[in-house]
């Protein structure tokens, strides 16, 4: 199967990030592509909380997510929207950042709300605290697609391989980890957590990113890592799109994982054990 990522960086406005998303899966759809992957955050990079709540939207309203829904159904593609700031009914306020799998004919198949919180210090100026905006989903998912079982994840989850364990022994063959990765982290780990997720699990990683600079927000710049990655199942980079925005090709296919558990069938190792 013919597959896109999607490197893109996304601004605060959710109207001009769609119709930029719009157009590149037109032009994937255009070369082939049946399989279309966005990262983290699709709809808003932004440093500010109240812009977000200016912008952002419920899901039942959010143009973004209808506006993909309907590209994708034009286009016949199967659609990973990667991420999206959604706006939440909870008492607190806080955000979801929700994962799609958008089907060929535009029906949501699965969501997935971002289990593990970005909130660390990665240098003595640069501090993330993910959690005072958004809040932390409790359930992992596995979409149901007609080129296998997919296993949900998003950026930071990457960090924490007893997910995507569980995912893979739940019948996942595919990983997505659609990212906005720190410059700092990405730089000393980004690469190194994906191969080893794929080569833990003998899965296909996928993993679109955010990249470059994105436009100031209240006079504050973010910057993300780019370097958008596909790693086969025996742990080969076979994608590395680099800093700029773009699109990138690659052929998905299945046997790839069943020759790498055949080598290394890991997953049917497991055991329990006692605790220290």
């Amino acid at each position: 199967m013919k597959t896109a990522l999607l490197q893109i960086t996304s601004s605060d406005d959710p109207v001009a990030n769609l119709q930029m998303v719009r157009a590149m899966m037109a032009e994937a759809a255009e070369q082939g592509a049946q399989f279309i992957l966005t990262p983290e955050v699709t709809n808003c990079v932004s440093n500010s909380t109240t812009r977000q709540r200016e912008v952002l939207q419920h899901e039942e309203d959010d143009t973004t997510l209808a506006g993909l829904r309907a590209q994708a159904a034009e286009l016949g593609v199967w659609l990973l929207i990667g991420s999206l700031g959604i706006k939440t009914h909870d008492a607190d306020g806080r955000f979801a950042n929700r994962c799609y799998m958008i089907d060929p004919k535009g029906q949501i198949v699965a969501r997935y709300d971002k289990i593990h919180m970005f909130d660390v210090q990665v240098t003595e100026t640069e501090t993330f605290r993910e959690s005072a905006n958004y809040r932390p989903g409790d359930k992992a998912v596995i979409a149901e697609t007609e080129f296998g079982k997919v296993g949900l994840t998003i950026c930071y989850d990457i960090r924490f391989p007893h997910l995507h364990a569980a995912l893979a022994q739940a019948g996942a063959r595919i990983l997505t980890v659609p990212a906005a990765f720190s410059p700092v982290t990405g730089a000393a780990h980004w690469e190194s957590l994906l191969r080893a997720r794929a080569i833990e699990t003998g899965c296909w990683v996928l993993a679109p990113a955010q990249t470059g600079t994105h436009p100031k927000t209240r006079g504050k710049t973010r910057h993300t890592h780019g370097h958008s990655m596909v790693v086969a199942p025996w742990g080969e980079v076979l994608i590395d799109a680099g800093t700029d925005p773009g699109i990138h090709f690659f052929e998905l296919n299945d046997s790839s994982v069943s020759e790498a558990r055949r080598r290394v069938p890991s997953l049917t190792h497991v055991r329990a054990f006692d605790g220290p």
